[in-house]
């Protein structure tokens, strides 16, 4: 099964890879590591990918949708909604997990938790106009497709897992059924 999760930074993307990976027994991959990986292999892709990387930029649509091609699951949350969940996380600087204001260590080592420069006030609202201007539109591609099942990515994690899975799962069955 191939999937992608989409959303903002802070829709909850890196929490519900988890729950999937631990439900299904599937690969957490970031498109991070996606494009690393096609840089790794020497693709076509990965040799169009490595300077727009190495520059610090978005890699643009049409590579990516070469290297994402099967499903999408679009966590939509509100701008504001983000912005608060952003401004306010915590990471371990250790593991990496994140974690919601309040939280004094990480859960899984002890560490202090800390916050990341790009998560602080000044820093998020860029990051998200940056999303909506270049990632955005790569969603459109594949609700041309019919790929795409958008989830409400407000409400407890419990709540929105239900809902990934209820769309994971319909994925499957229809795959299953046309294959």
């Amino acid at each position: 099964m191939n999937l992608l999760l989409y959303g903002a930074p802070g829709s909850g993307k890196g929490t519900q890879a988890n729950m999937l990976r631990s439900h299904f027994g599937i690969p957490h991959i970031a498109t991070g590591d996606m494009l690393r990986a096609e840089i790794a292999a020497e693709t076509d892709l990965g040799r169009q990918a490595q300077p727009i990387l190495a520059a610090g930029k978005y890699v643009s649509d049409d590579i990516m949708i070469g290297i994402v091609r099967n499903r999408v699951i679009y966590l939509k949350v509100p701008v504001d909604d983000l912005l608060h969940r952003l401004s306010g996380r915590l990471v371990c600087p250790t593991c990496q997990r994140t974690y919601p204001p309040g939280t004094a260590r990480c859960e899984a080592d002890g560490s202090p938790l800390i916050q990341r420069e790009d998560d602080r006030a000044e820093a998020v609202r860029p990051r998200i106009e940056i999303y909506l201007e270049k990632t955005v539109p790569v969603l459109d591609h594949y609700r041309g497709g019919g790929l795409v099942s958008e989830i409400d990515g407000r409400g407890t994690i419990e709540e929105i897992s239900r809902h990934v899975l209820a769309a994971v799962n319909g994925r499957v069955a229809k795959t299953q059924k046309t294959a």
